[in-house]
């Protein structure tokens, strides 16, 4: 009750009329993200009128679910990384130390992330006298998830902030972006900064007190696109034991979270389905050709390398940009599984064809929904001439 009672103290400073009635928004994010916010559907400026279904389910608690879903993923990735710099180094590192390393790999990318877009999301939030929204926690900690871990951090502060700014804040913050933020940000520094997001120096970080010495881990795409043997077993891709962005690796860490937001509602099953369905067919259909090694790659192994696992569970199904009508979303998943594969077989320069294929479909999401429900127009209208005649 202190906290609570620290909030309502401060709150009339920061409520119109007081000294700091300027920081409002500064204040009401930290108020809602000690508290359940107080506060209902209302009729502002850039409401939307008519009726509203009320339940326990607030932005809050979906983005909170989210994070927690995030979790086995993130505290994987973190072990892995010290796991990958152990290995590489001939190091004798326990379990705790892998771990610690990677934790402290980790940290400063996460600050990073959150402090750059945070302080633009507060930002945006004062000048247009808005509420913050609670989208970028989960954002945030998204975009730390899939850089690799020696990343420099001045880069990432840079796409960050034209992550939010160009990507969200330009069309009008949460709610109104068409592409997903986190992979803007992959976007925007795979194609600026090309050496610091592939090849097969970048995925295994250096002990500290070799800092600045880089050691080659390439990844099983990166093999594939060498023309060379897989290092690593279906096995070991499905646990997460390679090198890779810094918590994308472990696909069974990542069906942990997938089952979290299933249950909870938070997550469309139909996307994830309908991308693994889109993934498989395509590889197959790459099987049936055969033309070369690649594409008599198992169809399966395309779910466990890369992104695929994490951007199906994580980003695929985004609520904001993904399709919103549920035959959308089949065809919307499937398109996103289908590309991803056929990018990664078909050109070797974009082995990572998940990042491409989603940010391709957020553009076309809003066509795929306006398609489907002018279908279901047509269908009702001629079931209703049939019913009249």
């Amino acid at each position: 009750m202190f906290i609570r009672d620290f909030f309502d103290k401060l709150k009339p400073d920061f409520s119109k009329g007081g000294r700091f009635e300027k920081l409002s928004s500064t204040f009401e994010a930290f108020e809602s993200f000690a508290f359940t916010p107080n506060t209902v559907t209302g009729g502002g400026k850039r409401a939307f009128k008519g009726s509203h279904i009320r339940d326990a389910v607030d932005l809050k608690r979906t983005i909170i679910t989210v994070v927690v879903a995030l979790m086995p993923a993130l505290l994987f990735g973190m072990w892995n990384i010290g796991h990958q710099t152990s290995m590489a180094y001939s190091l004798e590192w326990g379990f705790w130390q892998e771990f610690w390393n990677g934790f402290l790999r980790m940290l400063p990318i996460i600050v990073v992330s959150y402090v750059v877009g945070l302080t633009i999301e507060f930002l945006f939030a004062e000048i247009r006298h808005e509420e913050v929204s609670e989208g970028f926690i989960g954002t945030g900690l998204i975009i730390a998830m899939i850089v690799p871990v020696t990343i420099p951090l001045w880069q990432l502060a840079i796409a960050v902030a034209f992550a939010v700014v160009i990507g969200k804040e330009v069309f009008g913050g949460s709610g109104y972006n068409f592409l997903n933020p986190a992979l803007v940000a992959r976007a925007f520094l795979f194609f600026s900064y090309p050496s610091h997001m592939s090849g097969d120096s970048v995925w295994v970080a250096a002990p500290f007190r070799y800092a600045g010495d880089a050691v080659t881990g390439a990844t099983p795409l990166g093999q594939l696109m060498a023309s060379q043997p897989l290092s690593a077993s279906a096995l070991d891709m499905f646990i997460g034991t390679i090198p890779g962005s810094t918590c994308e690796t472990s696909v069974v860490a990542i069906l942990l979270g997938a089952i979290l937001l299933l249950v909870t509602g938070i997550a469309s099953w139909r996307i994830m389905l309908s991308v693994v369905i889109g993934g498989g067919l395509m590889g197959l259909l790459f099987n049936a050709i055969g033309a070369n090694e690649y594409m008599q790659l198992p169809f399966y192994y395309h779910y466990l390398m890369g992104g695929f696992a994490f951007g199906c569970v994580f980003m695929a199904t985004d609520p904001v940009t993904a399709a919103q009508t549920n035959s959308g979303k089949w065809i919307y998943g499937f398109l996103i599984g289908a590309f991803a594969v056929l990018l990664r077989v078909l050109n070797p320069a974009y082995p990572e064809g998940m990042m491409l294929a989603i940010l391709l479909m957020n553009c076309f999401a809003p066509l795929i929904d306006h398609c489907v429900v002018a279908r279901n127009i047509k269908k009702r209208q001629k079931r209703w001439e049939r019913r009249i005649m």
